[in-house]
């Protein structure tokens, strides 16, 4: 089998288990990051880093890969376990980690897994920030296969003549001697993010509502329990128990199949509220008490004014798909509303950079601050938005009623022939409204306005169109569409 350079992607590594994500492969990352990681940092001693996994079949061996590859070269290793995402980030911040991996294919169906890869206080590297190198370095160290024999045995897996396994030879250097390393297991991490959570809020204040949570057998169960523990509210759960084989439904809540189930339940019990997390945790989606979803861009821009309360004239970082409500309302909450590029990667770095006080993107992920660390903190969105359903002291549709103000498409795919004339077809189209290409193509007209990017691993084209009502955006996306459809 050759390298699989594709799965090594512009936020994470994500491809099938067994054949194209493998313990051999996990081993040879866990060496040539902790290598990267160390000369990056001219390190004169032995790195810390974080190994976290999900509950998806595959994540145990090839955590213990990672682990494995880790401590080959030298680092200091703490494992925190079976974790979400999100108290994966917060054990590197908290822990002061020079980095970690955490094991997991997100929201992606049961056939995947793969790796999540962080500096100190849980930076990420992504494509643009050396992901490409380490898949580059990977890569140079696969040994090939007429050099090696037929099978060998590491640990407990038998490496195949094909797999990918470290070069011993070529793994040195400064803070990469073997004798140095060590392996700690680390309990109660996410106690630990729990009591820091519960910290930041009055629980005394909080409502007394009826909620039900749909963790679709993935690891936004561990936090939800575990929060919901503390918080005096009536916790109706829906398909916690861990289960990587996500026997209930998928766990992406951005599909609208995926939540209906808990949209429902909603209704049956007369609950106040609904939750639902994906794969890993690191994504919180809300439904107010009729099963309605609260639009992404709605529960950012109501985050967005919580955190301006506690941080006049914040900076508040978006990402540019249409979701106008959120820089409407963080600049008339006095705050600076900057948008990014898509991708949680991305928005964190520009977030970062600008020092914002959070950020939200359209797809669910919600960041804030802990101590150096910018994250996803599902716990802290779900405290966030209690807070703001006392505050406003009305049911959930009631108080997401004044935000609901434009029609939305949602995202649409095409897979076409060529991603770039279809974005500058649409440019020339459309070449009188205001047009950005922060990311991919925004158009802006008063009453309407769109984005449309490539995608960065598919021959696909993602449109997004808003209005100021349901029948502009309707007209809008025909007009597009019919203009994309020329190069399908």
């Amino acid at each position: 089998m050759d390298f699989p350079s594709h799965i090594f992607k512009a936020y994470d590594i994500r491809g099938i288990a067994d054949t194209e994500v493998t313990p051999a492969l996990a081993e040879t990352l866990g060496a040539v990051f902790a290598q990267f990681l160390s000369d990056e940092l001219h390190a004169e001693r032995p790195l810390t880093l974080v190994v976290g996994r999900d509950m998806r079949l595959s994540s145990p061996a090839l955590h213990e890969a990672l682990v494995r590859g880790m401590t080959g070269v030298g680092a200091r290793v703490l494992t925190v376990g079976l974790v979400s995402t999100p108290t994966f980030y917060f054990a590197v911040t908290h822990l002061g980690a020079d980095g970690g991996i955490m094991v997991s294919a997100s929201h992606n169906s049961k056939e995947y897994n793969g790796f999540k890869l962080v500096r100190a206080n849980a930076v990420p590297v992504s494509g643009e920030t050396g992901m490409y190198r380490i898949r580059d370095r990977c890569a140079a160290r696969v040994i090939p296969s007429e050099s090696r024999p037929a099978g060998r045995v590491a640990g407990s897996n038998v490496i195949a003549s094909n797999d990918v396994i470290p070069d011993p030879g070529s793994l040195s250097g400064a803070g990469c001697d073997p004798e140095s390393s060590t392996i700690e297991k680390i309990d109660g991490i996410l106690q630990t993010e729990t009591d820091w959570v519960i910290a930041q809020t009055d629980i005394g204040k909080l409502p007394k509502l009826k909620i039900v949570a749909d963790a679709a057998n993935a690891m936004g169960a561990q936090y939800l329990e575990a929060l919901f523990a503390k918080i005096p509210c009536e916790l109706v759960k829906m398909n916690f128990e861990l289960d990587g084989t996500f026997p209930a439904h998928e766990a992406d809540p951005l599909k609208d199949d995926n939540v209906r189930a808990v949209a429902e339940r909603v209704v049956a019990e007369c609950a106040d509220f609904g939750i639902a997390t994906d794969g890993d945790g690191d994504r919180i989606f809300f439904f107010d008490e009729t099963g309605a979803r609260v639009p992404p861009s709605v529960v950012r821009a109501l985050l967005a004014e919580n955190i301006l309360r506690l941080h006049p004239g914040a900076k508040i970082c978006y990402d540019i798909r249409p979701g106008r409500i959120t820089p409407e309302r963080i600049a008339a909450a006095g705050g600076v509303p900057i948008v990014t590029r898509v991708g949680h990667s991305l928005i964190k770095e520009h977030a970062i950079r600008e020092g914002a006080k959070f950020a939200g993107e359209s797809s669910g992920h919600l960041f804030f601050w802990y101590h150096e660390g910018f994250f996803e903190i599902p716990m802290l969105s779900a405290v966030k938005m209690l807070e703001e359903i006392a505050r406003a002291g009305k049911k959930v549709s009631e108080m997401a009623a004044p935000y609901c103000t434009y029609a939305h498409s949602g995202e649409i795919n095409f897979t076409v022939k060529d991603t770039k004339a279809v974005v500058d077809a649409l440019a020339d189209t459309y070449n009188d409204a205001c047009l950005s290409w922060l990311d991919g193509l925004t158009i802006e007209y008063p009453d309407w306005w769109a984005n449309v990017r490539a995608s960065n691993t598919e021959p696909k084209v993602r449109l997004a169109v808003e209005g100021v009502n349901r029948g502009v955006v309707d007209e809008k996306v025909q007009e597009a569409r019919a203009i994309i459809e020329q190069y399908v």
